[in-house]
């Protein structure tokens, strides 16, 4: 059987993930707990479980600073729709 290039398309991604579970994820690649990321952040504990459980927005200064806490772009966290390959690379 031959298989033809032409029959196939890209994959594309079904998985959806909020910023919520982005933190989380490079929260947990780091090895870093809430109080950790806390300090590198800026932002308490408590706004962070908020934020992982997608009870608040994110919002760009919150954004802004757990990007540079993680050392990615704040894209990263705000789009998680768009940007997944970066996750991915940042994990």
């Amino acid at each position: 059987m031959k298989i033809n290039p032409k029959d196939f398309v890209p994959a594309q991604a079904h998985a959806r993930v909020t910023s919520g579970e982005v933190i989380r994820i490079l929260r947990d690649k780091k090895g870093w707990t809430q109080e950790e990321l806390a300090r590198r952040s800026g932002i308490s504990s408590t706004n962070l479980s908020s934020l992982e459980n997608d009870q608040v927005d994110i919002g760009k200064r919150r954004a802004e600073a757990l990007a540079k806490a993680f050392g990615v772009h704040p894209a990263i966290i705000m789009f998680p729709e768009y940007e997944s390959k970066e996750i991915a690379k940042a994990a």
